[in-house]
């Protein structure tokens, strides 16, 4: 991992530099006699390759970054997003991994110098990557299968430098995709850095997800083995992961995934009082037993009262169209400023389309209805894009807000139908009439 900030903001230059310098071949290849469509099928290819290939081998805060953009290319119009939806996807689960050598050094710093007695063996080879650790398949003294993250080294200042250098490209990555706030986005992960940064934290989180959810019938979480702070051990377990369902999955098993992530997402506030922050596709997996198993307890939201009771309250009145009600609870909890001059019916029409789900018993979820949901807020000619420049998110509704939408975009990559209202019913409290 590269530590140096001079050293990862070249890279991350990169990506600007390296579209502008295709844009300009682009045009002599026009000249040449190819068709616009070619050439930019040819630079959006390129584009996203590039993007992979810097925010994979950067990993730290420019890879978390990439994975929280994937959950969002469901917005983007089919006819762009298929080279990025690839690049992307490949971040959820994928990154070049450090070295053996590495990987010992941090678990004897970690778990002690007699770290392999713990284990009956170890797997030097990583299961996996992620964008501050690597995860490595191994037996536990006891005989239990287990995943054990190690943290790179250098994480915690190549974190802070990428969120610096990010906040700098943020117009560029906008472009990237259109109707995600990415200020916003990098704003937050720079606050969850330091959480993220904590396995032994993470472990906690760990512990108490699978203390609420042992012995449900749809959701798994693996228990924690042993934990340190740049260490944590958990239980194996195998399954299919989300990207592989999104990709190739049959309509049972979208279904499936869909329903049971949405009933993971509604319910871990009341049960837990915690809610998980990280959803990408590469959190989840379906179990030959027909589960939803989570991992990456790294980020989470405390919500010790749950999720508050007048947002199912506001969603209700928006579906209900009940707009004098509902302007009169926005104003109460500070989403709409006092000195902001907008009507009950303006609100109503920029709120409504969002409580589209919870309308029927069931919903498809599609790519083509969250594209028109972003595009719809994201047109600045009309009025949707000002009335949502006019409300306010307050900030301790910003993580609520965005892991929400993060994961109704995973519902429409899955094109998942689901009996949504049901769930939110029985869930989300205020809702229910």
């Amino acid at each position: 991992m590269p530590r140096k900030g001079a050293a990862r903001t070249a890279k991350l230059a990169s990506l600007p530099l390296g579209i502008a310098g295709r844009a300009v071949g682009g045009w002599g290849k026009r000249l040449a006699g190819q068709s616009a469509e070619q050439v930019n099928a040819a630079l959006s290819a390129k584009a996203a390759e590039q993007l992979f290939e810097v925010l994979g081998t950067l990993k730290g805060g420019a890879m978390k970054f990439g994975q929280a953009l994937s959950v969002f290319e469901a917005a983007v119009p089919d006819d762009m997003a298929k080279p990025y939806r690839e690049a992307l996807t490949k971040l959820q689960a994928a990154a070049p991994p450090m070295p053996a050598r590495q990987t010992h050094r941090v678990l004897a710093e970690q778990l002690g110098r007699t770290w392999t007695s713990r284990f009956a063996s170890f797997d030097d080879e990583p299961a996996a990557a992620a964008s501050i650790g690597q995860v490595h398949r191994a037996v536990w003294h006891d005989g239990r299968e287990v995943a054990v993250k190690v943290q790179y080294p250098g994480a915690d200042e190549a974190l802070r430098s990428d969120l610096r250098q990010l906040q700098r490209f943020s117009r560029l990555f906008q472009a990237f995709l259109p109707g995600t706030e990415v200020k916003p986005l990098l704003a937050e992960l720079a606050e969850r850095m330091n959480e993220e940064l904590d396995y032994q934290a993470e472990a906690q989180h760990q512990r108490a997800f699978a203390k609420a959810f042992d012995g449900d019938p749809g959701i798994l979480v693996p228990r924690v083995v042993a934990s340190a702070p740049k260490v944590v051990v958990t239980e194996w377990a195998n399954g299919t992961p989300l990207s592989k369902v999104i990709a190739d999955g049959d309509r049972e098993t979208r279904n499936l995934a869909g329903r049971l992530l949405a009933e993971f997402h509604y319910s871990s506030p009341e049960r837990v009082h915690l809610l998980h922050s990280d959803p990408h596709p590469g959190n989840f997996m379906i179990t030959e037993d027909d589960r939803l198993c989570v991992i990456d307890f790294g980020g989470v939201a405390r919500l010790p009262d749950g999720i508050p009771r007048h947002l199912g309250e506001m969603t209700r009145l928006a579906l209900d169209g009940e707009s004098t009600e509902l302007m009169r609870l926005l104003r109460e909890n500070r989403f709409i400023r006092p000195d902001t001059e907008l009507t009950a019916d303006e609100v109503l029409a920029y709120l409504a389309p969002f409580t589209e789900p919870l309308a029927k018993p069931t919903f498809h979820f599609t790519r083509r209805w969250m594209q028109k949901q972003a595009w719809r807020v994201g047109d600045s000619r009309g009025n949707d894009f000002r009335v949502g420049r006019s409300l306010n998110l307050p900030p301790e509704y910003l993580m609520i807000h965005r892991v929400t939408a993060g994961s109704t975009g995973i519902l429409c990559q899955l094109d998942a139908e689901i009996p949504a209202r049901g769930i939110v019913e029985r869930w989300q409290p205020g809702f229910a009439a």
